[in-house]
């Protein structure tokens, strides 16, 4: 009976363990002391990232008229990348201004070539983005200062 006990015991105790050729990731979470937005890209309001725009402050009131151009603009040639509310081959763009300063938007929407090879923000969102390249519309000031209006309504 002894014996029947310590080998039920004995079979039951160790548990086999494969091993597997190949490589294992392991994921764990980090906490970051710097805030970062949903893309896991740092929260920057004080970059005003490389380009013509190095100060652009908002008037209280929307401009409706200029939004409403920016929109149009926005739905003709932005929506093939950005979506308002989630992620698509470029960031969604609800609340940029939470993440980002106008100017620095504006000078992504002008200078994208610049911004992804000297702004330490764009180039961290091109790696995020799996390294999607924002294309140059070659907008106007006044085009980009219309869609910028509009990501305010948002």
């Amino acid at each position: 009976m002894f014996l029947a006990l310590g080998a039920m015991i004995a079979s039951c105790g160790g548990k086999k363990e494969e091993k597997k050729d190949g490589f294992e990731v392991s994921r764990t979470k980090t906490e970051d002391t710097k805030a970062q937005s949903k893309e896991g890209v740092p929260v920057d309001l004080d970059n005003k990232g490389v380009g013509p725009i190095t100060d652009l402050d908002f008037p209280e009131e929307i401009n409706e008229e200029m939004a409403a151009r920016g929109k149009a603009k926005f739905d003709a040639i932005c929506v093939a990348c950005h979506m308002i509310d989630q992620r698509m081959i470029g960031p969604a763009l609800k609340g940029v201004y939470d993440r980002r300063s106008p100017e620095w938007v504006m000078n992504m929407i002008l200078n994208p070539d610049g911004m992804l090879k000297e702004d330490p923000i764009a180039k961290a969102l091109l790696k995020e983005y799996n390294n999607a390249i924002m294309l140059n519309q070659n907008l106007t000031e006044d085009e980009a200062r219309g869609v910028a209006e509009y990501l305010r309504t948002l």
